[in-house]
C-alpha cells in the first residue's frame, strides 16, 4: 500500500512538472500499456478487467484526439486514425478476437517509440 502511494505520488509530480511534449509522450505510453495489458487479461479470461483496460485506452485516444490542433495537415490524420482505432477496438470488445487488438498495440506503440524520439530531437535542440 505504501509503495502504491509513492507511486501515485511520483506519477503526479511526473505530470505536474512535464512540458506538453512530455505529456503527450505520457499518454501514448499509457494507451500502449492499457492495450497490452488487455491482451494479458483477454488471454487469462478476465473479461471485466479487460474492458476496463480497453475503455480506459480509449478514453486515452478521446484525450489525445481533444489536443489535436488542426493548423496542421498532421492532426487531421490523426484523428482520423484515432476514429478508425476506436472503432476497432469497439469491435474487439464486441469479439474478443486477439487479432482484433495486435493493430491497435503496433499503432499505440510505433505513435509511443516516434514520439520519444521527437521529444529527444526537441530537448537536444536538433528538432527546432
Amino acid at each position: 500500500m505504501i509503495a502504491s502511494n509513492y507511486q501515485q505520488q511520483y506519477l503526479k509530480t511526473k505530470v505536474e512538472t512535464a512540458s506538453p511534449g512530455d505529456l503527450t509522450l505520457l499518454l501514448y505510453e499509457e494507451l500502449y500499456r492499457k492495450l497490452k495489458m488487455a491482451e494479458w487479461q483477454l488471454q487469462h479470461n478476465q473479461n471485466d478487467e479487460m474492458i476496463q483496460s480497453v475503455n480506459k485506452a480509449m478514453a486515452i485516444m478521446y484525450e489525445l484526439m481533444a489536443t489535436l490542433n488542426f493548423e496542421y495537415a498532421i492532426a487531421h490524420q490523426l484523428r482520423d486514425l484515432y476514429q478508425f482505432y476506436l472503432g476497432q477496438l469497439n469491435i474487439f470488445v464486441i469479439k474478443k478476437q486477439p487479432e482484433l487488438l495486435e493493430p491497435a498495440i503496433e499503432f499505440a506503440k510505433g505513435l509511443a517509440e516516434t514520439w520519444k524520439q521527437a521529444v529527444q530531437l526537441v530537448k537536444s535542440g536538433k528538432g527546432n
